[in-house]
């Protein structure tokens, strides 16, 4: 798939999220990087600020959260399966405060493997899979991360 192919699947899924979910529209979520690997969302940190004037906690784990959901559903899509795709587990880590605009980055987790996790879904109709969420720091640290498990599963006919 091209890149710009892989950049209007992107943009496509997240028209349908700022559709289908109010919480992504009011805190201005949009599509910043996809390249088959990894997706990026950016955010303004003004509709996301908490009462000391930083990011809230709860608006990283959600924007960290749709950013592995979305990692997961175009995976999915790339090889023209029809799935239900949820969060089964998480966690996440705050390791400093985000004063400014940010970006929520999903890739897959070290040791994760799309081969066997298709292999999965052929065999059983659902598969689970890791994912490594971040809201990168300039120093190249993240401000905060979440270490989440994706299920699929196909949806029955």
């Amino acid at each position: 798939m091209t890149s710009a192919e892989l950049t209007a699947q992107a943009q496509a899924l997240t028209d349908a999220i700022l559709a289908d979910i109010p919480l992504n529209r009011a805190m201005q979520l949009r599509l910043h990087h996809y390249d088959g690997e990894r997706l990026s969302f950016a955010l303004p940190l003004a509709p996301n600020i908490n009462d000391k004037g930083c990011a809230f906690g709860g608006a990283l784990v959600s924007a960290l959260t749709v950013a592995g959901w979305g990692l997961v559903v175009l995976a999915l899509r790339q090889r023209g399966e029809q799935c239900e795709v949820f969060v089964g587990e998480s966690t996440i880590r705050y390791r400093r405060p985000v004063w400014d605009d940010f970006r929520a980055e999903a890739t897959l987790a070290e040791g994760a493997d799309w081969a066997a996790f298709f292999t999965d879904l052929d065999t059983h109709g659902k598969a689970r899979i890791d994912v490594q969420c971040q809201v990168p720091g300039d120093d190249g640290e993240p401000l905060a991360s979440l270490a989440a498990r994706f299920v699929a599963k196909r949806h029955s006919h």
